[in-house]
Order: C-alpha cells, then sequence, then structure tokens
C-alpha cells in the first residue's frame, strides 16, 4: 500500500488492511507513517502538553491499570478537587516552561453537579492565560458537555483504552457503548476529542488494530490520538503484565499516524521507561505530541528539561499554539479576571 493513498482521509479501514500495516518490513512501515506525516504537519515540531491531577484517587472505576481505582491497595494518596487559584497557579507554571496545552484529570466515573462550577471557572482560568485547555472528567451527560464548550473548553480526553472485543477483560464498571457516546456528545459540542488507548495489558495484534480502526472509522477522526505504553503499579491487577516490545510500540505509533493524517499522536504515558534513541524513533514514526513535566497525574514522567535537551539535539521545536484573534483572547482574559474575584470559586478541599 502506497503513502500516497494512505495520506487522504478515510473512516473505513478494515482489521485485514490494518494488519497488513503492522506486519510489514519495519523500515518500509516507518518510511510509509513518515511521509505521510510530512504531508499534513512540519516533521521537526511537536506539540507540548502539560497534565495535572485536579482530583486523585478513590475512583469507582475498575480499570485494571490504573493507580487512581478504589478496588485496589497502591498506596496512592486520596485527595479531593484542587482549589481553582491552585489549579491556576499549576497552569501559569506548566506555561512558563513551554507548555501550549495544559490538561486536566479527575478521577471521577463523571463529575458532580457539585464540583461542576469550580471545574468550569478552571477552564476560563487556564483559557484567559492564552493556553489551550483539555479535561479528563469521566462520562458526561450532555448538558456537562454544553457547559465544558460554552466555557472554552478546547479538547476533551475520554481514551477507548483498548479494542471493544479486550476492554471487558480490563474494565467492567463502565461500557465500551458509554465511552463512545461521551465522544458523540463532545464531537457535538464543538469540542476536539482526545482519544487513544494503553499498550502492553495482555491485548492481541488484533486488539491494537481494532483500537485504531475505532478511532479512524469515527464521522471525524480525534484531534488528539494518545498511545500509552502501561506503566506497571504494584497493587493493580497488571503489576506483574509482560513488558510490550519497543518495536511493537513504535508500530503502533506508525499505524496510528498513517490512519489518522492530520491528528496529533502523541507519545504518552510510558515514556519515563523509554531511552532517547526510542523517542527519537517514536518522532520518526509520527509521533508529534508529548506530555511534559515531572508527573502523568501520578505516575512518572521526563523532566522538562531533559525534553528540551532532547529536542534540541534531534533539532525539534516545540509546537507553537494556534492564537484566538486579539479581542476574543482579551474578552476571555477580561471576564475570567470579573469572575475570579469573587471567592466563591475558590472550593475549599479541606472541607
Amino acid at each position: 500500500m502506497s503513502a500516497s493513498l494512505t495520506a487522504t482521509l478515510r473512516h473505513d479501514w478494515s482489521l485485514a488492511e490494518v494488519k497488513a500495516l503492522f506486519v510489514q518490513p519495519f523500515n518500509d512501515l516507518l518510511f510509509q507513517a513518515q511521509t505521510v506525516h510530512r504531508a499534513h504537519f512540519d516533521a521537526n515540531r511537536v506539540q507540548v502538553s502539560t497534565l495535572l491531577s485536579i482530583k486523585t484517587g478513590a475512583c469507582p472505576e475498575d480499570c485494571k491499570y490504573c493507580p487512581q481505582s478504589g478496588h485496589y491497595n497502591t498506596g496512592l494518596e486520596k485527595e479531593k478537587l484542587m482549589e481553582v487559584q491552585k489549579v491556576l497557579e499549576e497552569a501559569a507554571r506548566a506555561k512558563a516552561i513551554g507548555s501550549t496545552r495544559f490538561c486536566m484529570g479527575a478521577a471521577w466515573k463523571h463529575p458532580s453537579a457539585k464540583d461542576m462550577p469550580y471545574v468550569l471557572q478552571m477552564v476560563k482560568g487556564v483559557k484567559a492565560m492564552g493556553l489551550e485547555t483539555c479535561m479528563t472528567l469521566g462520562r458526561l451527560d450532555q448538558d456537562q458537555t454544553a457547559a465544558l464548550a460554552q466555557a472554552g473548553l478546547d479538547y476533551y480526553n475520554h481514551n477507548l483504552d483498548t479494542s471493544p472485543e479486550f476492554y471487558g477483560s480490563i474494565i467492567t464498571t463502565r461500557t465500551y457503548s458509554e465511552r463512545l457516546q461521551t465522544l458523540a456528545y463532545v464531537r457535538d459540542s464543538g469540542m476536539k476529542i482526545c482519544s487513544g488507548g494503553i499498550l502492553g495489558m495482555g491485548e492481541s495484534l488484533d486488539d491494537r488494530a481494532n483500537l485504531l480502526i475505532q478511532l479512524a472509522n469515527l464521522p471525524e477522526h480525534p484531534e488528539s490520538v494518545p498511545i500509552n505504553m502501561l506503566v506497571k503499579v504494584a497493587g493493580t491487577p497488571l503489576e506483574n503484565a509482560e513488558d510490550i516490545d519497543p518495536f511493537d510500540f513504535i508500530r503502533m505509533l506508525a499505524v496510528a499516524r498513517i490512519l489518522m493524517p492530520q491528528s496529533h499522536v502523541r507519545l504518552s504515558a510510558g515514556r519515563e521507561a523509554m531511552n532517547e534513541q526510542m523517542q527519537a524513533l517514536a518522532f520518526f514514526a509520527g509521533a508529534n505530541s508529548i506530555f511534559y513535566g515531572e508527573k502523568l497525574l501520578t505516575t512518572a514522567n521526563p523532566q522538562a528539561d531533559k525534553d528540551m535537551q532532547l529536542f534540541s539535539r534531534l533539532g525539534i521545536l516545540p509546537e507553537a499554539r494556534e492564537e484566538h484573534a486579539d479581542e476574543v483572547h482579551q474578552a476571555a482574559i477580561e471576564q475570567a479576571l470579573v469572575e475570579q474575584k469573587s471567592s466563591e470559586q475558590f472550593y475549599n478541599a479541606a472541607v
């Protein structure tokens, strides 16, 4: 299959086609992925995001990979929702070290009516700083989705995690169709979608292919596709899972790039365990987004200065964010400042 044929946007990929991509010679696959990548992106630019856990632990979901699940004893200290001001301080730090997108994650099955006002203030405040905003809060209903969109949320992250066939082996407290419904609500609201999955949970090649097919065959491709390598945490059911072959992980990135040519493919969790050579190969395979900073919610991530040193050695530059028109940006800042003057926005997490 030629790279020119796969540079067009498709939403009708078959399992046979995708498996054929996975099993072709490694060099051929990477050449194809890099050709597609260069047709749509600057090959030497990488989008940089920072992820903050705004509510940690005690999640009612039973995701077997997750240290935040209340079903497992991982030693993770439980925390309530952060105060709005503290979140904005962290966002300012992220901007100062070069991030263009600030992602906020809460360990919820779904956000409560009590917490939504504070979440919306976080979005407005981060947006006013000139950062792109992203949140992952679990399942959303239509009203919650509309409220987030109105507050100015740019991206909503809701990973499919794996294939529909393997999903029940990893999670039983939320269905695959519920995840797809949340993605549909997000798309209908006008927000951008961030959705991907995890490798190394015991899934088969068919599962990896079917995960990508689910994403690529959506009516619109997700704008951001995080590909995670399982971070094995003691106390979770997957703490002794077999390590994934690094070349298989690179293949996943490359196939994701070919199937979704215009999406940002994010080299996400597990990067702490990757050496510089593997990360460089990931960028060549079409990964063009990373999380930046010391932590990904509750697990380690390469420090920012190490990332910039690697970028320098590879001749990679951080991707600039798409700015809104000046008057729109200024209006957002002024509105956020007015709302931040009210002490009611500051949520006392100790109560």
